[in-house]
């Protein structure tokens, strides 16, 4: 380092000719140059090097690339600040550029480093597996603690920097002295932030929801989509997004149904005439069960669960592994039974009654009796 550092001088001294601040742009302007190149080769070896491995791999030297340039470029600027003729004031003014670049690199490099660490951790865990209750739960601690860690990176490498300017570094000082109502104030206008970010916090510890969970939120049904630093995204079951604050899930109730396990029961209702051979029905959604592939050969079962005036109800019970299979389960027996029904027990369907009782007629007369017997002698 120090033979580059007595060669890049010498270089410099032979072109005295020009003006400082022209030799020292070229300088500077030369070392950026360089550092681009060096970049731009270390990368190409380095896809070129990876190209046969695996996703993560490639997607590492991705993710780096930023990074490693931005170092190399502030590595360059700070070696030809020391190589170049600048005056004090200038020098002064580029090594603090250069150490604010510094903090912005180790912040980014940090952000860079909680990024890859959680998709090695998570890659161990497969959302599409069967039952996929602790890769949820993995997933979505990582994802929240990964955007709060993120939010928190982020204001301390932009507080670390302003802290390098005198003027900030009092001001601070003197705010943080005198913080009474300013405080409160800033504490006022950042509540809603400061409300999402400690109740993600909170969903990340305590869980009451996953992703992929299937939730009933406002009346709605569908599937947890996305957890964000402040808010949620459920995919509604006809493919509309509902949004909502982190806070909701801390502060409204809200239904889960696949807290503990992703496999549910359906529920399939019918109302049927009193003459409905329940028994046999019983039977009958016992083999539709049986024969369906969603089906996970758990739960199934039949019960008369109210009266009506004029009909049954009657509850159908089947469990599958899932949120969707239970409803296409459901749809399923629905269907069939209803197709048995009008095949081999139309009257169980439900009918409307109406009796009339209007007293004898004409036709009901003795005399119409016996009209009646002589035309039918004949």
């Amino acid at each position: 380092m120090e033979n580059a550092a007595i060669a890049a001088r010498r270089v410099v001294a032979s072109i005295d000719w020009l003006p400082n601040w022209t030799v020292s742009l070229l300088v500077l302007v030369a070392g950026v140059l360089l550092a681009l190149g060096a970049h731009r080769v270390l990368f190409r070896a380095a896809t070129r090097l990876v190209a046969p491995r695996d996703l993560f791999w490639r997607s590492l030297v991705q993710r780096t690339e930023g990074p490693i340039r931005f170092s190399l470029i502030i590595f360059a600027l700070g070696f030809g600040a020391s190589v170049a003729p600048l005056t004090p004031t200038e020098g002064d003014a580029i090594r603090h550029l250069l150490l604010v670049c510094f903090i912005g690199l180790v912040g980014w490099v940090a952000r860079t480093v909680l990024h890859i660490w959680t998709t090695i951790y998570l890659r161990r865990f497969k959302l599409d597996s069967e039952d996929n209750l602790l890769a949820r739960k993995h997933t979505t601690q990582s994802r929240i603690l990964q955007r709060v860690a993120a939010i928190l990176i982020v204001v301390i490498t932009v507080a670390a920097g302003l802290m390098t300017f005198d003027g900030v570094r009092q001001y601070g000082v003197s705010l943080l002295a005198s913080a009474g109502a300013a405080g409160i104030v800033l504490g006022l206008a950042l509540q809603p932030l400061l409300k999402n970010l400690v109740a993600g916090i909170q969903l990340a510890v305590t869980q009451p929801i996953r992703l992929e969970d299937a939730v009933i939120v406002e009346g709605e049904w569908g599937n947890v989509e996305e957890i964000n630093s402040t808010y949620v995204v459920v995919r509604l079951w006809d493919w509309r997004r509902m949004i909502l604050p982190l806070s909701y899930f801390i502060e409204h109730p809200f239904q889960n149904w696949t807290r503990e396990g992703a496999s549910l029961i359906g529920t399939a209702f019918l109302h049927v005439d009193y003459t409905a051979p329940v028994a046999t029905m019983r039977r009958r959604l016992q083999e539709i069960a049986e024969a369906s592939p969603i089906w996970d050969r758990r739960v199934v079962n039949m019960q008369v669960t109210e009266l009506t005036p004029q009909t049954m109800q009657i509850r159908m019970l089947v469990s599958a592994s899932n949120a969707g299979r239970a409803f296409d389960l459901r749809c399923e027996v629905r269907e069939k039974m209803i197709a048995f029904l009008q095949a081999e027990y139309p009257h169980a369907l439900p009918r409307g009654r109406a009796e009339v009782d209007a007293g004898p007629g004409p036709a009901d007369s003795p005399k119409a009796r016996r009209v009646a017997a002589a035309e039918g002698a004949f």
